[in-house]
C-alpha cells in the first residue's frame, strides 16, 4: 500500500475531501482536506475548522506510523480561500463560480484568465467553458482539464463585518457622500 492511497483512504474514511498532498523539503508532509458538500458535521458549517485539521492529524499520524511514512513534519490546513480546482469533481462543485485559470499554451498570446466557470455543454465529458469580459466584450472561453496549468476560486472577502457602512464611513472621517 502507498502513502498516498492511505492519506486518501483516511481522509475520505473521517469525512472529507482530500484536496491537495505535498511532500517538500526537510521531511514536511502537507495535506489539504475541505469538507464534502451535502454532509453534515457538528458544528453546521461548511468550512474547515481547527477541529477538523487536528482530527485529521491525530488519525493520519497513526497511519502513516504504520505505514513506515517517513516525513518530519505533518501539516493538515483547509485549502484556502483560493482554493485549487483539480479533479472534474471540483469544476462541477465550484461551476458559477468565479475562478482564476491559467492555461498549459497561451491562447491569442495569453494563459491567465479570470471569469465564471460553466459546462461547455450538455453531455460532453471533460468540456468547460470560462465566461469572461476582455474589456471590451462578454467572452467565452471553452477548455478540457488537460489544457488546464492551473485552475483557482477567487476569494470572496467581506471585511465589512457587525458595523457595516457605518465602519466605512467613521474610516473616511465621518463624510457621507
Amino acid at each position: 500500500m502507498n502513502w498516498q492511497g492511505a492519506v486518501d483512504r483516511t481522509v475520505s474514511g473521517l469525512g472529507y475531501e482530500l484536496v491537495d498532498l505535498e511532500r517538500s523539503g526537510r521531511g514536511l508532509l502537507r495535506v489539504f482536506i475541505d469538507r464534502l458538500p451535502g454532509h453534515t458535521y457538528p458544528d453546521g458549517g461548511n468550512a474547515i475548522t481547527v477541529d477538523d485539521c487536528e482530527a485529521v492529524t491525530r488519525q493520519l499520524q497513526y497511519v502513516l506510523e504504520v505505514e513506515h511514512c517517513d516525513y518530519e513534519r505533518l501539516e493538515v490546513s483547509s485549502p484556502g480561500l483560493d482554493r485549487p480546482l483539480k479533479k472534474p469533481a471540483d469544476y462541477e462543485r465550484f461551476a458559477g463560480s468565479e475562478v482564476d485559470l491559467t492555461l498549459k499554451l497561451p491562447l491569442e498570446g495569453r494563459k491567465k484568465f479570470r471569469g465564471t466557470l460553466a459546462v461547455a455543454g450538455e453531455g460532453q465529458q471533460d468540456a468547460w467553458r470560462l465566461l469572461f469580459n476582455d474589456g471590451k466584450a462578454e467572452q467565452a472561453l471553452d477548455f478540457t482539464l488537460d489544457e488546464v496549468r492551473e485552475a483557482r476560486l477567487v476569494p470572496v472577502l467581506n471585511f465589512k463585518g457587525r458595523r457595516g457602512m457605518d465602519a466605512a464611513v467613521a474610516m473616511d472621517g465621518g463624510r457621507k457622500e
